[in-house]
Protein backbone atom coordinates (compact mmCIF):
# COMPACT_ATOMS: atom_id res chain seq x y z
CA UNK A 1 0.00 0.00 0.00
CA UNK A 2 1.30 3.36 -1.02
CA UNK A 3 1.67 6.27 1.66
CA UNK A 4 -1.11 8.06 -0.67
CA UNK A 5 -2.82 4.89 -0.29
CA UNK A 6 -2.82 5.11 3.23
CA UNK A 7 -3.80 8.73 3.82
CA UNK A 8 -6.55 8.71 2.10
CA UNK A 9 -8.35 5.81 3.67
CA UNK A 10 -7.33 7.72 6.80
CA UNK A 11 -9.07 10.99 5.75
CA UNK A 12 -12.11 8.96 4.58
CA UNK A 13 -12.43 6.99 8.40
CA UNK A 14 -11.96 10.53 9.74
CA UNK A 15 -14.40 12.06 7.70
CA UNK A 16 -16.95 9.14 8.34
CA UNK A 17 -16.14 9.65 11.94
CA UNK A 18 -16.60 13.06 12.18
CA UNK A 19 -19.94 12.91 10.27
CA UNK A 20 -21.65 10.20 12.27
CA UNK A 21 -20.40 10.68 15.35
CA UNK A 22 -19.00 14.30 15.35
CA UNK A 23 -22.52 15.69 16.56
CA UNK A 24 -22.93 13.77 19.96
CA UNK A 25 -19.28 14.16 20.58
CA UNK A 26 -19.16 17.76 20.16
CA UNK A 27 -22.43 18.81 20.83
CA UNK A 28 -22.45 22.17 22.68
CA UNK A 29 -19.72 20.66 25.23
CA UNK A 30 -22.49 19.17 27.15
CA UNK A 31 -21.21 16.71 30.14
CA UNK A 32 -21.78 12.89 28.52
CA UNK A 33 -23.21 10.47 31.84
CA UNK A 34 -24.01 7.03 32.49
CA UNK A 35 -26.10 5.93 35.76
CA UNK A 36 -26.18 1.51 36.33
CA UNK A 37 -27.77 -0.32 38.68
CA UNK A 38 -28.81 -3.77 38.85
CA UNK A 39 -32.82 -3.96 39.72
CA UNK A 40 -33.59 -7.88 40.33
CA UNK A 41 -32.48 -9.72 37.61
CA UNK A 42 -32.12 -6.69 35.22
CA UNK A 43 -28.82 -4.50 34.05
CA UNK A 44 -30.40 -1.13 33.97
CA UNK A 45 -28.65 1.50 32.14
CA UNK A 46 -29.05 5.62 31.72
CA UNK A 47 -27.31 7.47 29.30
CA UNK A 48 -27.86 11.39 29.13
CA UNK A 49 -26.01 14.53 28.09
CA UNK A 50 -26.28 17.22 30.77
CA UNK A 51 -26.61 20.73 30.36
CA UNK A 52 -25.15 23.38 32.21
CA UNK A 53 -27.03 26.10 33.97
CA UNK A 54 -24.49 29.01 32.42
CA UNK A 55 -26.66 31.24 35.02
CA UNK A 56 -30.21 30.12 33.70
CA UNK A 57 -32.93 28.78 35.68
CA UNK A 58 -34.49 25.67 34.62
CA UNK A 59 -37.46 25.85 36.40
CA UNK A 60 -37.85 29.10 34.70
CA UNK A 61 -37.29 27.10 31.33
CA UNK A 62 -40.35 24.79 31.76
CA UNK A 63 -44.02 25.53 31.09
CA UNK A 64 -46.83 23.46 32.71
CA UNK A 65 -47.90 20.80 30.33
CA UNK A 66 -44.64 20.93 28.36
CA UNK A 67 -41.81 17.83 27.70
CA UNK A 68 -38.89 18.04 28.81
CA UNK A 69 -36.07 15.95 27.02
CA UNK A 70 -33.96 15.09 30.60
CA UNK A 71 -30.77 16.48 29.24
CA UNK A 72 -29.39 17.92 25.90
CA UNK A 73 -28.69 17.79 22.33
CA UNK A 74 -29.73 13.76 22.38
CA UNK A 75 -32.27 12.22 23.73
CA UNK A 76 -31.89 10.75 27.73
CA UNK A 77 -32.45 6.69 27.04
CA UNK A 78 -32.83 3.72 29.21
CA UNK A 79 -32.00 0.47 28.41
CA UNK A 80 -32.57 -2.74 30.20
CA UNK A 81 -32.16 -6.24 30.05
CA UNK A 82 -35.15 -7.41 31.89
CA UNK A 83 -39.11 -5.93 32.10
CA UNK A 84 -39.24 -3.23 34.53
CA UNK A 85 -42.49 -2.27 36.07
CA UNK A 86 -43.13 1.22 36.18
CA UNK A 87 -46.34 1.85 38.54
CA UNK A 88 -48.13 -0.77 37.63
CA UNK A 89 -47.60 -0.83 33.80
CA UNK A 90 -45.19 -3.40 32.10
CA UNK A 91 -42.04 -2.06 30.33
CA UNK A 92 -40.18 -4.89 28.61
CA UNK A 93 -36.74 -5.20 27.89
CA UNK A 94 -35.30 -3.22 25.43
CA UNK A 95 -33.86 0.40 24.75
CA UNK A 96 -36.10 3.41 25.33
CA UNK A 97 -36.52 7.62 25.63
CA UNK A 98 -36.92 9.32 29.12
CA UNK A 99 -39.04 12.36 29.58
CA UNK A 100 -40.23 14.33 32.38
CA UNK A 101 -43.45 16.50 32.35
CA UNK A 102 -44.03 19.28 34.87
CA UNK A 103 -47.55 18.47 34.97
CA UNK A 104 -47.92 21.65 37.86
CA UNK A 105 -45.76 23.60 39.92
CA UNK A 106 -43.91 20.84 41.91
CA UNK A 107 -45.84 17.89 40.16
CA UNK A 108 -44.01 16.23 37.88
CA UNK A 109 -43.94 13.09 36.03
CA UNK A 110 -41.68 10.71 34.15
CA UNK A 111 -42.61 9.06 30.88
CA UNK A 112 -40.70 6.24 29.12
CA UNK A 113 -41.53 6.45 25.59
CA UNK A 114 -40.49 5.17 21.91
CA UNK A 115 -40.33 8.32 20.57
CA UNK A 116 -38.19 11.50 21.12
CA UNK A 117 -39.60 14.50 22.44
CA UNK A 118 -40.23 16.20 19.29
CA UNK A 119 -42.04 13.06 17.32
CA UNK A 120 -43.54 12.39 20.83
CA UNK A 121 -47.45 11.91 20.93
CA UNK A 122 -49.83 10.24 23.05
CA UNK A 123 -49.28 6.51 21.28
CA UNK A 124 -45.52 6.79 22.19
CA UNK A 125 -46.15 6.24 25.47
CA UNK A 126 -45.17 2.87 27.02
CA UNK A 127 -45.56 4.60 30.62
CA UNK A 128 -45.74 7.52 33.25
CA UNK A 129 -45.38 7.39 36.42
CA UNK A 130 -45.01 10.50 39.17
CA UNK A 131 -41.70 12.29 40.13
CA UNK A 132 -41.30 13.61 43.56
CA UNK A 133 -39.70 17.16 43.41
CA UNK A 134 -38.33 18.89 46.40
CA UNK A 135 -35.63 21.89 46.58
CA UNK A 136 -31.99 21.11 46.94
CA UNK A 137 -29.81 23.39 49.31
CA UNK A 138 -26.51 23.28 47.25
CA UNK A 139 -26.93 24.13 43.26
CA UNK A 140 -26.00 21.63 40.71
CA UNK A 141 -23.95 23.07 37.86
CA UNK A 142 -24.12 20.53 35.38
CA UNK A 143 -27.18 18.53 35.38
CA UNK A 144 -26.66 14.88 36.79
CA UNK A 145 -28.88 11.40 36.70
CA UNK A 146 -28.58 9.02 39.27
CA UNK A 147 -29.39 5.69 39.67
CA UNK A 148 -29.71 3.81 42.65
CA UNK A 149 -31.24 0.27 43.96
CA UNK A 150 -32.80 0.95 47.16
CA UNK A 151 -34.30 -2.43 48.38
CA UNK A 152 -36.11 -3.99 45.90
CA UNK A 153 -36.27 -0.70 43.57
CA UNK A 154 -34.65 1.57 41.30
CA UNK A 155 -34.42 5.22 42.43
CA UNK A 156 -33.43 7.48 39.69
CA UNK A 157 -32.65 11.28 40.16
CA UNK A 158 -31.93 14.24 38.31
CA UNK A 159 -30.30 17.09 39.58
CA UNK A 160 -30.10 20.47 37.94
CA UNK A 161 -30.20 23.83 39.62
CA UNK A 162 -31.53 23.29 43.10
CA UNK A 163 -34.36 21.67 41.37
CA UNK A 164 -34.46 17.95 42.18
CA UNK A 165 -36.49 15.08 40.52
CA UNK A 166 -37.38 11.20 41.86
CA UNK A 167 -39.03 8.59 40.46
CA UNK A 168 -39.05 4.99 41.25
CA UNK A 169 -39.78 0.87 39.76
CA UNK A 170 -38.99 -2.20 40.70
CA UNK A 171 -38.31 -5.30 38.29
CA UNK A 172 -41.69 -6.74 37.16
CA UNK A 173 -42.68 -10.35 38.22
Amino acid sequence: MTKKTSNSKAALLLTLLCTWAGPYLWAHGNERGTAKATIGNAEVTISYAGPALKGRDPLSMIQHGQLWRLGADIPTTLETTGDLDFGGTRVTKGKYILLARMNAPGKWSLIVSNKPVQHFDDSAKVAEIPMEFEQGKDSVEVMKITLNREGDRGVMEVAWGTARLRASFMAAK
